[in-house]
């Protein structure tokens, strides 16, 4: 439920759609015709600084232009001013943008990237963008006191942590508190310090009260539940009386007092744990925000350097491969969310008082850039964007633009009915056949245009390395063997169960890596492989010319050889006993709403059909609630379970695989598979990583925790009639959608 998408009912009356066409101006043609896109709830927090959720950062796009932009496939391009031109699918495509970034690995270990910007670029407002601009962007993402979600400030760029050492939130100095008892200081006041608690308090109130309501719009009925009931669909066992707010201390217990993504934020429904605060200090909360001297600070970011009117130079102090991708900032102009007076280079200061970003704070719902849009008004779940002029890849050549809240369920019917042009519904085989239905037969005809991408991100069916070994040896050939005889069985069935599932709306994988990526392993890749499709002995299990039935029986069988090579013992083609700290049974857990309805049940019960023919027992264990699943596997009980992993455009793989990797739920500790993790990060030679990633996911599926399950696809439906098909970007990807060629779009 957490990880779901938020989706709030607003009802729009038919005056309402009336005014909506009313306000985008006079004049029939196509040009005044708005472009209407469907989309969840706003947070209306649309600046490039401080937006979080992906409905405000749709709305950032259309505004703001960044430094360097990503093409098909994830990969920064480098040389955006004339433009690089690369091959998708067959095709070549030629990427722009507004600057060039020179990336030197220096023989010290530093590493320089130069960024030279177009001269000719300007806000919608008309204002000139310089580098001087970039750098204003720069040091309010570095800020002490800045909370948002960019992390540019983590990486290792010379001087970062010098400038931001020394200093701190009043906010963040009253939580290192605590709420125990006031003790005079420097930083704070003791009103200060129990009208915040007090406000905390109250906050939490309405943070699990967001909970709740997240609850509500996802369907469940916890109105008249009880706490207890309504908070064990969220992972909480509470007691019978409990309150809402013995609900929020419960939370902070688990995380204390911190309040970012990972801390208490991590339980966010529809209210964020700092939002509810700032509402309830009032016009206080900027007191709170602003940074407090506690130490030595240097003035200035050693690492950020202006060389020229439209050029800067960025130095890291070691590779950091993912450090070109936070570099894909938004240009924000000085002179809108800063202070041009409060702005010179050369005596340290940068468009704002360091710790005091109140003015950037100021403009949060109220965004301007250098993208294809003006951003107008959001008001009653509309956001309303007019054309910019002055927009560097030309003026779009539709005039208006509008984002509107709606639920899921009306977003294939609102394109039928003229409310939206374009909407993105969660694509299932109902949708498919909503679709087909319209269009009288077909994902794509006169009503309904259907643009597929893949999802990003993948699912699989993991096996924890301790749980399923062989004498508590997790690393062992026998334990490997024991893995790999019941990963060998599930792959075979991935076909026909993603088949009947999904249909041709997901296809199957065979590493354990989003194929959205650009380091993901390609069928024409020398030594690419489908997932545990080798014996024992390392020989191909299947042949070209087998029938289904065969390649099942074929699996079976070398199934049978690895448990043997396991240690267990096989009579008459059946196992009969398990070696020490082996089973002859194990339990699988997967989210299928106790109703067996998963893209992996089907397999999951045909392999364990199949298992159960030569002795072994896979129990395959249907849990109704998700937030039950994942503590299973997070608590590193779990055996065998599902679940899906999300994807991002740097492919880094510590996190996850890593042996101190914060998500390591396998249990995989391998030496070499670390060394391997830590030399792609060394690197940003795009060709030499993908070697590495590749030699890393043939440790990991020698391991036999992951079976690579499939990647499905993802949609936006597209009006026929009222949108002009051919100008919307082909080969749309999740890094390169209809938003990145949006100045193209016509109405018919």
């Amino acid at each position: 439920m957490k990880n779901a998408k938020r989706i709030i009912a607003l009802v729009l009356t038919a005056v309402l759609c009336l005014s909506l066409f009313a306000a985008c101006g006079n004049g029939g043609g196509a040009n005044s015709k708005p472009l209407v896109v469907s989309s969840a709830h706003f947070e209306s927090k649309f600046s490039p600084f401080f937006a979080a959720s992906h409905e405000d950062m749709n709305i950032v796009s259309m505004t703001a232009a960044t430094v360097l932009g990503l093409d098909r496939v994830g990969a920064p391009v480098l040389k955006g001013i004339e433009g690089e031109t690369r091959s998708y699918n067959g095709t070549d495509y030629t990427y722009k943008g507004t600057s060039d970034v020179e990336i030197t690995e220096n023989a010290d270990g530093t590493v320089t990237y130069d960024i030279t910007m177009r001269d000719d670029l300007k806000f919608s407002d008309g204002e000139p963008a310089t580098i001087d601009d970039v750098i204003f962007s720069m040091y309010v993402l570095c800020d002490p006191t800045y909370d948002g979600s960019s992390t540019l400030y983590s990486q290792p760029i010379k001087g970062m942590e010098e400038y931001r050492s020394g200093m701190e939130s009043r906010i963040n100095l009253i939580l290192a508190a605590g709420p125990d008892k006031y003790e005079a200081n420097d930083y704070y006041t003791e009103e200060q310090y129990n009208a915040f608690w007090e406000a905390f308090d109250k906050a939490g109130l309405a943070f699990v009260g967001g909970i709740r309501q997240y609850l509500l719009d996802a369907g469940y009925n916890t109105e008249e539940d009880s706490v207890k009931t309504w908070a064990a669909n969220w992972g909480y066992d509470l007691a019978e009386d409990a309150t809402e707010a013995d609900f929020f201390k419960t939370i902070v217990d688990t995380y204390g007092y911190d309040v970012t993504d990972d801390g208490i934020n991590y339980e966010k429904g529809n209210v964020g744990i700092l939002d509810a605060l700032a509402e309830e200090l009032g016009d206080s909360w900027a007191d709170y925000q602003v940074g407090i001297q506690t130490g030595n600070s240097a003035d200035k970011i050693e690492g950020i350097e202006k060389t020229g009117d439209y050029s800067m130079r960025v130095t890291s102090t070691e590779i950091a491969a993912n450090l070109i991708y936070q570099l894909a900032i938004e240009i924000s102009p000085l002179h809108y969310y800063g202070d041009k007076d409060a702005y010179d280079y050369d005596n340290n200061q940068f468009g704002f008082p360091k710790g005091d970003l109140s003015s950037v704070r100021a403009k949060t719902t109220s965004p301007l850039g250098a993208g294809p849009y003006i951003f107008k008004e959001f008001t009653n779940g509309v956001v309303y964007l007019e054309a910019n002029k002055n927009y560097y890849k030309g003026e779009p050549k539709t005039k208006y633009l509008q984002f509107k809240e709606t639920q899921d369920d009306d977003k294939v019917p609102g394109i039928e009915s003229g409310t939206f042009d374009i909407s993105d519904p969660s694509y299932s085989k109902d949708v498919v056949k909503q679709i087909e239905d319209y269009n009288g037969g077909g994902i794509t005809g006169d009503v309904i245009t259907t643009k597929l991408y893949d999802f990003l991100g993948y699912g699989y069916i993991a096996l924890n390395s301790k749980n399923v070994s062989v004498n508590g040896k997790i690393d062992s050939d026998a334990s490997k063997n024991l893995r790999k005889a019941i990963a060998t069985v599930i792959a075979a069935y991935r076909d026909e169960a993603i088949d009947s599932y999904y249909g041709e709306t997901a296809s199957v994988i065979n590493y354990p890596i989003s194929s959205t990526s650009w380091a993901a392993p390609q069928v024409t890749d020398d030594g690419y492989t489908v997932a545990y499709s080798v014996d024992v002995n390392g020989n191909p299990i299947y042949t070209a010319q087998m029938t289904a039935e065969q390649r099942y029986e074929a699996a079976l069988q070398a199934s049978l050889a690895f448990f043997e090579a396991a240690g267990y013992t096989v009579k008459d083609g059946k196992l009969v006993s398990a070696p020490k700290g082996a089973k002859l049974e194990y339990t699988v857990n997967i989210g299928a709403d106790g109703t067996g309805d998963h893209p992996s049940f089907l397999l999951l019960k045909t392999a364990s059909d199949a298992l159960k023919t030569i002795g072994f027992t896979l129990t395959v264990n249907d849990i109704a609630q998700a937030s039950d699943l994942y503590a299973s596997y997070q608590s590193g009980v779990a055996e065998i379970w599902c679940a899906a992993w999300g994807a991002t455009s740097d492919p880094d793989m510590y996190q996850i695989y890593h042996s101190k990797g914060s998500t390591n739920y396998y249990g995989i500790y391998d030496d070499e598979l670390d060394q391997l993790i830590l030399d792609a990060r060394k690197s940003s030679d795009q060709t030499y990583r993908k070697g590495l990633y590749k030699a890393a996911m043939e440790i990991v599926m020698d391991w036999a925790v992951e079976i690579p399950i499939y990647q499905r696809s993802e949609v936006y439906t597209v009006s026929t009639q009222r949108v002009k098909v051919d100008t919307l970007t082909p080969d749309m990807t999740p890094y390169w959608s209809w938003m990145n060629e949006v100045e193209t779009i016509e109405m018919a």
